[in-house]
């Protein structure tokens, strides 16, 4: 299902209008989007661990399906690198994002796949205001997406009002570092190329401290936050280095 988009106050056009960009590039492993892919199985770890540490599923299982009884609810979907693994765990996920274009791939892509996904073209303080979403949803991670937004405190505020009682948010990013300066954005952008120049800005990217003090006002509390450092092999690992990308996660107070 695809809402129509209207304007929304964490929305940054011109980041919306990049990624409309490179709406056909999602699914290229060796395209603008390769970055992403190789960061996509360690994004996946470290959301379903931060998912077994609430409880919410069994750390060990033999289920096919370990998520088959959430509610979970993708930000900044893109493509749908993470969504169409989270719904292959058997989850019921809802995927948002402002930019049509990722959309229209990330169902595309999903519809060839025959896997079952309820994308929808909107921001998340228009899913908010529909009354069924409300505190419904057990899972709600946005994966690179807050370094996006251009209003972090009404972003959070929103995540907490569609995040359950008892439910776990999720969120991965880059910190606002030198290394990550030289590395993320520098390096990543105008020497190596491996993403487009402009993709990131560096005063957007958001501290460990600063996303737990964000997210305390609105009632939940950030008690895990995890560094993700490169392999020799290309991949990620989860490190206690958080100099550059980390993830961090939490729930209710």
């Amino acid at each position: 299902m695809t809402a129509p988009k209207t304007p929304a106050g964490t929305i940054d056009q011109s980041d919306i209008n990049r990624f409309n960009a490179l709406a056909n590039s999602w699914w290229d492993e060796t395209g603008p989007m390769k970055p992403l892919h190789l960061f996509t199985p360690i994004r996946l770890d470290y959301i379903r661990k931060s998912i077994q540490n609430r409880g919410l599923v069994p750390a060990e299982t033999s289920s096919d399906l370990p998520f088959a009884h959430l509610n979970i609810l993708d930000i900044g979907c893109g493509g749908g690198l993470l969504a169409e693994p989270i719904a292959r765990l058997g989850a019921t996920v809802t995927a948002i994002d402002a930019s049509d274009g990722a959309i229209a791939a990330a169902t595309a892509h999903a519809t060839d796949h025959n896997i079952a996904i309820d994308y929808r073209c909107m921001a998340s303080e228009e899913l908010a205001a529909i009354a069924d979403y409300q505190h419904h949803f057990d899972v709600i991670y946005a994966s690179e997406v807050i370094e996006h937004v251009s209003d972090i405190k009404a972003f959070t505020e929103t995540i907490a009002q569609l995040l359950a009682p008892d439910g776990v948010v999720v969120i991965t990013t880059i910190n606002r570092t030198m290394p990550a300066l030289l590395f993320a954005k520098f390096a990543a952008e105008y020497v190596l190329k491996i993403v487009p120049a402009g993709t990131h800005q560096f005063e957007k990217f958001v501290r460990p401290a600063e996303l737990r003090a964000v997210f305390q006002e609105c009632g939940i509390l950030i008690d895990d936050v995890t560094g993700f450092v490169p392999t020799p092999m290309g991949t990620f690992k989860m490190s206690p280095i958080t100099a550059v990308n980390y993830g961090a996660a939490g729930s209710f107070a």
